[in-house]
This record gives C-alpha cells, structure tokens and sequence, in this order.
C-alpha cells in the first residue's frame, strides 16, 4: 500500500503519546499522568449558553471566519489581555481548537523545502504540521540549565537561507517554560533582521506561576504583521471537547487560512461559537479556581519529585506540565516510561516523545487529582528504589 499512500502522510511520525495511552487503556488501576487536558468539567455559564443557542436555532453554517460576534469578543481579549489590536472582520478566524490553526497557518505559509524552526523538544504535532505542508523541520536543542528556555541566540544559530518560519510555545509544551518579555524582543530583533515568519501558540497562556509572565511577541509592533497567534478555548476553559480555538494576525495570512477552513471544514461548531463567546465575556471564577488548583498541584508534585532519589525536576513556570530529569536511571526515556507502567501503572510521557533532546526526561502532567498525584509519586519512588543505579 505504501506506494499509493501520500509521501507526506508516511513521513509523519507515530504519535508515542498515543502508544503510552493505547497501552495503558488496556490496564487497571492506572494513574494517568499523560493526559494533556484538565480533568475540570467546562464550566456550568458555558453549558448553559451551548443550551441556549440549541434552543434558538444556532444549528446552521457560520461565516467561514466564524460568527462576528465571537471574532468582536476574541477581539477585545487580545487587547484587554495582551495589548493587542486586531481586526476582527479581516484579521481573526475561528478555528476547529488550536490545532486547526495551527495546521491551516502552516499550510498557508510553508511551501515544499521551506525551513520551520522548532523548538526541542516541543509538542510533537508541530513536527507533522510542517510536513504535511512540505516544510522541512529544523530543531533548536533547549538546555535544562536555561529552564527550556527558547532563545534569540539559540535560533540563530539555526537560521539558513531556507529559513522561513519560527515557531515560538509559551507557555510551553513540555517543559513548562515561559520565554520572558526581554528575550521575546530579541527573538522580534532576530526575526526582522532575517525577514522571518513568526507562528506562535499561546493555549497555556493563563497557567503562570511564581510572578512569571505570559508576553505575546505579536503585541511587538515592529513583527505584528509577521506573526500569526494561535490560541484556544481547551486549556483555559476545559473545553477540549468543543474544539474551538482562534488565529489573529496579517489580514492577507487570515485572509487565505480563511479560504483554506471553507475547503475543509466549512466553518467551526456553531454551538461551540456561541459557547466560546460566553467563556470570554462571562464570569471567569471557575478559570481562576483552576489555576489555583494547578499552582497547589505543582508544588505537591515537583516537591514529591525531588524527594526521590535518582529524579531531578526543576519547577515549570507556566502551563501544567512538569519535565523531570530521570538520566541517573540509566535507561532511556522511553525504557522507563514503558517499564514504570508495565511494573507500577503509572502513565507519563517520554521526552524523545517532543523530540531528540528530551532523552533523559518524562513530561508528567499535574492535571489531575492531589490524591492521583501523591499514589504517582509513591509508585514512582518504589520503581526508582529497585532500580539498579
């Protein structure tokens, strides 16, 4: 069959994040620290205005670029909370989560052999994208001693005449790392010299700690009209489910992902447009209860990690997830995530999951329950004893 099967679709890579889950769905009893959605149900104003719009009739195709009243109250959030103006009759489209903008910006921006910059590791989805749009990865290694931390110098060192779009996470996806407002400006120095295309996917921007800040590079003037922002109602709003996300950016880039979403899609949910209107403009108690609970998670769980013998993890700044250093193991990543779930049941992810320089670590998402994550821990620390060090 492989000869009738695209070369695109061959070359993208098995997902080991869905090996890790088909494996442990065939188990009892598992602690699941894979997941990468809140185990928080979407809040009850959000249901409530879904119901509503059902009962009113809002069970038809929207504009492409999705309802105006949405893409008006996207609008508004991106000022209100991230000091930027975008256009949200030519310069917003409502996407199927942030992954559908995140594949139509690709598809629109990178053309056979074009260089995409990503950061590694990084969430693996963003490896296919680019191929199925003909690009041709190329990964900047991030160091631990750095906290993850994607840099302008970094990049650089990465940049050839190919080179035509970076890819910028922050929060990030898996190390927790935030890139801070300083470095986002020399990355927008960079990115202007070279004349580059900036997408950036910001679903992890409410999930901060320890006074880290989220800073979008697109509120940067002098590379807004080179950015695209992805984003999505998923993570903050426990609305993965619903799949709705947005992209703002360049009129002519929003213009043309607009034109691919009718060849593909049509148009998102309708009742999930509405709903997502509701979660920007309602109450926003239920999200701000969820960070909370994130922040007292990940000092159980980071805490727990470091008292175990042979485990190193640094605290992650932002998003839910914790990538720990388990190198003193002397397995690879994958030995021992496979290993730990055979022998203890517990699930997480192997960091060459996100690419080469995550051998040595595990991504642990603390999205889930303080008692899931103390029974983890205690499994962990009996796995890591018998261990032979």
């Amino acid at each position: 069959m492989a000869n009738i099967i695209s070369s695109n679709v061959l070359a993208v890579p098995h997902s080991s994040i869905r090996k890790m889950f088909n494996i442990a769905s065939k188990l009892d009893g598992v602690i699941n620290f894979g997941i990468g959605e809140p185990d928080f149900d979407t809040p009850g104003n959000i249901l409530e205005a879904a119901k509503r719009a059902m009962d009113e009739g809002y069970t038809h195709y929207t504009a492409n670029a999705g309802l105006i009243e949405l893409r008006e109250a996207i609008a508004r959030k991106l000022e209100r909370d991230n000091g930027i103006k975008a256009d949200p009759v030519n310069g917003i489209i409502v996407t199927s989560g942030g992954m559908g903008a995140l594949s139509l910006a690709m598809l629109t921006l990178v053309e056979k052999n074009d260089e995409v910059i990503l950061p590694d590791p990084s969430w693996c989805n963003y490896t296919s994208h680019v191929i199925l749009a003909g690009g041709k990865p190329v990964y900047v290694p991030l160091r631990e001693e750095n906290g993850f931390m994607l840099t302008a110098e970094d990049i650089e060192q990465r940049i050839t005449p190919k080179s035509k779009v970076l890819l910028i996470n922050s929060p990030a996806n898996p190390t927790g790392a935030v890139i801070n407002r300083d470095e986002m400006h020399k990355i927008a120095k960079l990115v202007k010299e070279y004349g580059l295309f900036i997408v950036t996917d910001e679903v992890y921007e409410k999930f901060t700690y320890d006074g880290a800040e989220h800073f979008s590079i697109a509120s940067i003037s002098s590379v807004a009209d080179r950015t695209i922002l992805i984003n999505s109602f998923s993570k903050s709003y426990a609305m993965t489910g619903w799949r709705v996300g947005f992209a703002a950016g360049n009129s002519e880039i929003i213009g043309q992902m607009t034109k691919l979403q009718e060849h593909i899609v049509a148009c998102v949910s309708t009742v999930s447009q509405k709903a997502a209107i509701e979660a920007l403009e309602g109450p926003q108690d239920q999200l701000e209860n969820m960070i909370e609970k994130y922040r007292a998670r990940r000092e159980i769980l980071i805490d727990g990690l470091n008292r175990i013998a042979g485990i190193k993890c640094s605290k992650p700044k932002g998003s839910f997830y914790a990538f720990a250093n388990i190198k003193s193991s002397g397995i690879s990543s994958e030995e021992f995530a496979l290993d730990l779930l055979k022998k203890k049941k517990v699930c997480l992810i192997p960091g060459t999951a996100f690419g080469e320089s995550g051998e040595g670590y595990v991504r642990i998402s603390y999205a889930t329950s303080e008692e899931n994550i103390c029974e983890g821990l205690r499994r962990i620390e009996e796995y890591m004893n018998a261990i032979d060090r």
